[in-house]
Parts: C-alpha cells; sequence; structure tokens
C-alpha cells in the first residue's frame, strides 16, 4: 500500500490530532504517504476534493501536534449514504483518481455507518473516538438483545424513551450475561479521559459557590444516553450523581437533597444531559411553551430538575433556615458544555489515541476491510490493541447503538457509582494525568505574549497545504 486517506467526522474531541499523528507516524516507517480528506466526508462528496498531504517526504509536517485539540483537518457531519449507490461510485472514483489504496476513519457510531459502504470498494477502517465513551459493547453478544419494532399508524413508541431510528421503534431485552469488565469491547475511547478530566475539574469549582452560598447546584455534562461522563465526574466529590441509565425517583432524590443540605448547608447534584423522569422520558425533552417569536422554547435537563426542586421542595424549606429567600435563589444550573470537547487531551488520551492510529494504519497493511481499532483492558495485560469487524457492533437489522453504561456500574439506591463503576474508571484515571500536562498548564496559560498577540489558528496554516483534484 503505497497511500492512504484519512478523515476525522462527527463531533470534534481532544484526541483527534493525536489520532492522526499516530496514523502518520506509522506510515512514515512503512513509507506509506497519507493523504488528509478536510471536513470528514464533505470532501468526498466536493468533485475537487479538497485535501493535503501529512507526510510530504515522509516527514510529518510541523502544524500536526498530537498535544493540540480538535482537528487540523477539521469535520463535518456529512455522511455516505448505503443506498445511493451513484454517489457511492463517485466517491470511488475521486478517491481512485486521488491514489488513495485505504481509507482510515477517525469518528463514532455515525463514522462507523457512513464508511459501511466505502469499504465496500476499498479497505477502510475506523479509529475510534467520542468523548461520550458509547462506541463499544459491553459483552460480545449485546447488539443480540435489541428489539425492533414497527409504529403502527403513526404512534408513538412501545416503552417510553425508547430509541427512533427510521420509523422503528427499539428496546431493551434483559440480558442474563454475567458482566466483566476484561468482555467489554473497546473498553475506553480517547477524548473520554480528557472530558472526564474537564467535568471533574468544573465540578470542584462549582462546589465552593454552593457551599459558601449554601446553595444545591445542579451541574449538566455531556452524553444523551450514556452516562459516563457524569460517572467519571464523581472524581470531583459530587453528593448525587444521575445518569440517563436509571430513571431519577424523585422522592428519593428530594429525601437524599435534604438530607445532604441539613447536614452540610448546601448540595452538588451530577447530572448527564439524557436523565430520564419515573415514566421514561428525557428530562431535557421540548417543553410546548413557546417564546415571543413562536418558536418552541428547549430546555436541558438540569433546568428541567431545577425546575422540579422547586417545586418539591418550595420555598419555605429554605426560608425557615434562614439560608435562602426563596427555592429559585437557592437552587442554580450549571452546565459544562462544550469546553469538555475541546482544549489539550491529557496523557491517557494522547498515548492510547496515537496508539490507535498507528494501530488502523496497519490494519489496512493487512488489507482489512471494515474493520475497527479497539483499546481493550484485562487485569493481566492491562490496556491493549485490539480490532474487531464493525458489523459485530450492529444489531441483526444493520443498526448501531450507542453503548449504554451496564446498570452494574450505578447503584440507584445510594445515587452514586458502584464498587464495579469504581474499577471500570481506575485504570484509566490512575495514571491518566502525566507531568506535561501540569506543566502545560503552568507555562503556557499566562504566558505574556497571550496580551499582545492575536491568537493564530492552525487553519492558517493548513489552507496553504490544501490541493484540490483537477476538474
Amino acid at each position: 500500500m503505497r497511500r492512504i486517506g484519512v478523515l476525522t467526522a462527527g463531533g470534534d474531541t481532544p484526541a483527534l490530532n493525536a489520532t492522526i499523528h499516530g496514523v502518520v507516524t506509522r506510515a512514515n516507517q512503512f513509507q506509506i504517504e497519507v493523504v488528509g480528506l478536510i471536513k470528514g466526508f464533505s470532501s468526498l462528496h466536493n468533485p475537487r476534493v479538497p485535501h493535503l498531504h501529512l507526510n510530504p517526504l515522509f516527514q510529518t509536517i510541523p502544524e500536526l501536534d498530537p498535544a493540540l485539540g480538535g482537528s487540523i483537518l477539521g469535520s463535518s457531519r456529512d455522511y455516505v449514504d448505503h443506498d445511493d449507490v451513484p454517489a457511492i461510485g463517485l466517491i470511488a472514483d475521486r478517491l481512485e483518481r486521488l491514489g488513495v489504496e485505504g481509507l482510515i476513519c477517525i469518528g463514532g457510531d455515525g463514522t462507523l455507518n457512513g464508511m459501511q459502504a466505502l469499504s465496500e470498494r476499498l479497505p477502510t477502517v475506523l479509529a475510534p473516538k467520542t468523548i461520550d465513551n458509547d462506541l463499544g459493547l459491553n459483552y460480545p453478544h449485546e447488539p443480540n438483545e435489541w428489539v425492533r419494532h414497527a409504529a403502527v399508524n403513526g404512534g408513538g413508541p412501545p416503552v417510553p424513551g425508547a430509541a427512533d431510528e427510521g420509523g422503528f421503534w427499539y428496546t431493551r431485552n434483559d440480558s442474563r450475561a454475567r458482566f466483566a469488565l476484561d468482555r467489554m469491547v473497546n473498553y475506553v475511547t480517547p477524548g473520554y479521559a480528557t472530558a472526564v478530566f474537564v467535568s471533574a475539574s468544573g465540578v470542584q469549582r462549582i462546589r465552593t459557590t454552593a457551599e459558601s452560598h449554601r446553595r444545591i447546584a445542579i451541574v449538566e455534562v455531556m452524553g444523551r444516553h450514556s452516562g459516563y461522563i457524569a460517572l467519571g465526574a464523581m472524581f470531583g466529590q459530587p453528593d448525587i450523581l444521575l445518569v440517563p441509565e436509571s430513571r431519577i425517583n424523585v422522592d428519593m432524590l428530594v429525601s437524599r437533597i435534604q438530607e445532604v443540605y441539613d447536614l452540610q448547608k448546601h448540595a452538588v447534584i451530577v447530572c448527564g444531559e439524557g436523565v430520564l423522569d419515573e415514566n421514561g422520558n428525557e428530562l431535557g425533552a421540548e417543553h410546548t411553551s413557546t417564546d415571543p417569536a413562536g418558536n418552541k422554547i428547549l430546555t436541558g435537563a438540569s433546568e428541567s430538575l431545577r425546575e422540579l426542586l422547586v417545586r418539591r421542595l418550595g420555598d419555605t424549606y429554605f426560608t425557615s433556615k434562614r439560608r435562602n429567600e426563596s427555592a429559585r435563589a437557592a437552587i442554580f444550573t450549571r452546565k459544562i458544555g462544550h469546553t469538555q470537547r475541546g482544549g489539550r487531551p491529557i496523557l491517557f488520551d494522547r498515548f492510547h489515541a496515537v496508539q490507535l492510529g498507528g494501530h488502523a494504519v496497519d490494519l489496512l497493511r493487512d488489507q482489512r476491510a471494515n474493520a475497527v481499532a479497539v483499546l481493550q483492558w484485562n487485569k493481566a495485560d492491562g490496556f491493549h490493541l485490539g480490532d474487531v469487524h464493525a458489523n459485530d457492533f450492529r444489531d441483526k437489522w444493520g443498526l448501531i447503538h450507542a453503548r449504554k453504561m451496564h446498570p452494574d456500574f450505578y447503584d440507584p439506591a445510594r445515587l452514586r457509582p458502584s464498587q464495579v463503576g469504581i474499577d471500570y474508571l481506575l485504570p484509566i484515571f490512575t495514571t491518566a494525568l502525566g507531568y506535561d500536562d501540569l506543566e502545560a498548564m503552568r507555562t503556557d496559560l499566562f504566558d505574556e505574549s497571550h496580551l499582545t498577540l492575536p491568537y493564530h489558528s492552525v487553519n492558517v496554516d493548513i489552507n496553504k497545504r490544501i490541493k484540490y483534484l483537477p476538474e
């Protein structure tokens, strides 16, 4: 194999450039040219295919820094429709004209679906990325537990909270499998550790405000279907954890909040953005009220949870203790938001992202089609590389479902991680930060040049390298 292509698709994560760097470093060892495709699958739909050489003369370009967040190649939400045969034919022809003999896609489940069609035309592999950590399986046969239901006469889902895909409703059968951490497929995905680092740090900082002002803080983190980031945010020591995989028992929650608040005069709650109410509906779903322009108002899970607690706790609970003037004043929300996606990746993500990028090159050299490079873990070997076929992630109808956090990870009675959840986190985070991470914070953030020089975007330098296929 003399030339391969690489693209990044879907949402950005802190570890994308590290994965690209791993691809290029491994390709250099075998004198394979690497072509970076600009803005993910969007470039393949463009007849001129904007691209750049990432290793001219088998030397990595200086703009490709594994410690830089985001993607120097850019990204988009475009995808390749498996049923659009004419479009697939055009894309295959463009890649052939570009001399690309194999393709590495860096992305999550949407990217994995997009590369399915291309893998039938040339060797194509996936290097995983997602901060939500939802690309993987709790055990190899997990996809077989999904059941598809047809919507009847436009009716709703048969079960509250069931996923809607292509006019069908999907639910899960109860699993009879005995869960074990070392049986997980793709134990953790690059980008997750950095997102947890940012989230846990945010929880720690919000704590002092709640503590000082005798308030209840609700901190919302990303993860609509999977509670992995919320689980990891427990390193910030919140008092209560709410995850999408476990419906909220309001009476139990209110009782626990009162217990904590009465003891320490404040409380901190972490919730995933997709947490469900007692009926299985998302708390942050669209509300029927409208703004002055007639647009439906969208509220997040944290805001909906705040409104619920304001009603249930009431003003008297706070005014009688002379700690706040009202429930609405006492309870506040904060979203960690997209800061979880960005910035410098910490050591764990950089190291393993580079490894997975290099492993993706090895899979292409072996002429693997529709394969996925994965990061495995067990007690004997620690973290190690593996690979699986992309179809191993699909249910019997070909759909890839976001991996949910296994129920064994969470204790709904205590509203905290279970021992299994703790055991899951420790291998990732015990040595997740490196000394260079701390040194970078010490020396870079308050560099005096930041006060006098404008920010220089890597896009400026990358744009100078972009080339196009002749029309």
